[in-house]
């Protein structure tokens, strides 16, 4: 660190900035454990409901169901991990999916070809998550707050999209997107597969994922090594909104139908998944690795819990139980740094 003066302006470079933000730790067996706790938590569920139905969950058919249902989820919260590698978090993910998912039908019900009603909805998508990243990083608001009221905004703009009703009998050349097949493996599997490297590739190999890390770990010595800490946040919501607006794309055509709250749950599940998965983080933060095992344990156990006949209401009941965990356990990871 060098200072010309007292009026210079005291710069830091990115290396240092992240070093600081993620510092080294002595890795001891407990803290190891305690770091794989959540793999060793998926581990234990697969355990658990293949030996009360073996032959029904432990089967590749079975596995590959698991892949299918969890890729939607997987795309709203590998794009959710951006954000809270910033040090924010956005409400509106599962929101933006769905006014993606009925602009896309809406267009194409309107004789529009596939890829230019795709395209239309994916820039909605971007603008919903510009409009977060204005509000939140140049408008100064708070995440929660700005998050809270684009969902409710875009909500609205779904059921006026939709005018209340289900849209379905669109083309059916839209649905391979979401219902097609290639080597026996879904294609929404590939799709998230594809977004989930390309977040992990972003986070750990560019210039702007060193900086969305380093404005997670501190704005303010972000600031002043010179990275501009409002454009990395406004980066980080736009795409957001990008990879919600394709999840409910993907989400419509696997349906062959769209409503205005096709995606909304997808929201509380992916904040619980990315929660999960800064547990399995040294320095307690988000990483998209931890995510997609979040995403596998939610996954398993919905799968699981249906297999072996638990009623829906108290699946509900044990998701809450494992957001209030995850968060909690987190909370003890970054207190611990």
């Amino acid at each position: 660190m060098t200072t010309n003066g007292p009026s210079s302006t005291t710069r830091v470079g990115s290396a240092e900035v992240l070093a600081a933000a993620l510092p080294d730790r002595k890795i001891g067996v407990g803290r190891i454990l305690r770091l794989s706790g959540t793999g060793i938590g998926l581990i234990l569920l697969i355990a658990i409901f293949g030996a009360l139905r073996p032959t029904v969950f432990l089967t590749v058919g079975n596995f590959v169901n698991i892949l299918e249902q969890i890729s939607i989820l997987a795309i709203i919260a590998a794009v959710q991990t951006v954000v809270m590698v910033v040090g924010d978090f956005d409400l509106s993910v599962g929101s933006t999916a769905s006014l993606g998912g009925a602009l896309t039908a809406v267009l194409l019900m309107a004789g529009w070809s596939i890829p230019l009603a795709v395209a239309v909805a994916l820039i909605v998508g971007a603008l919903v998550g510009a409009v977060n990243g204005v509000l939140v990083s140049y408008l100064k608001l708070s995440a929660f707050i700005a998050t809270l009221a684009t969902m409710t905004s875009v909500t609205g703009l779904a059921f006026i999209v939709t005018d209340g009703a289900n849209i379905f009998g669109f083309t059916k050349d839209f649905l391979p997107l979401g219902q097609g097949r290639f080597l026996g493996v879904p294609v929404p599997v590939y799709v998230a597969a594809a977004v989930s490297l390309l977040i992990w590739a972003l986070l750990r190999f560019t210039t702007i994922g060193r900086r969305w890390r380093a404005v997670g770990g501190n704005a303010e010595v972000a600031r002043l090594s010179g990275i501009r800490v409002d454009w990395v946040r406004f980066v980080a919501f736009v795409i957001a909104g990008l990879g919600s607006a394709l999840a409910g794309i993907i989400l419509v055509s696997r349906l062959a139908s769209a409503t205005a709250q096709a995606g909304d749950s997808q929201m509380m599940l992916a904040v619980a998944a990315v929660f999960l998965g800064m547990t399995m983080s040294s320095y307690g933060g988000a990483n998209i690795g931890g995510t997609l095992v979040g995403v596998a344990i939610l996954g398993v156990l919905t799968n699981g819990l249906n297999i072996v006949g638990v009623n829906t209401y108290v699946q509900q009941l044990l998701t809450g139980f494992i957001i209030v965990a995850a968060v909690g356990l987190s909370r003890l990871g970054q207190d611990r740094r």
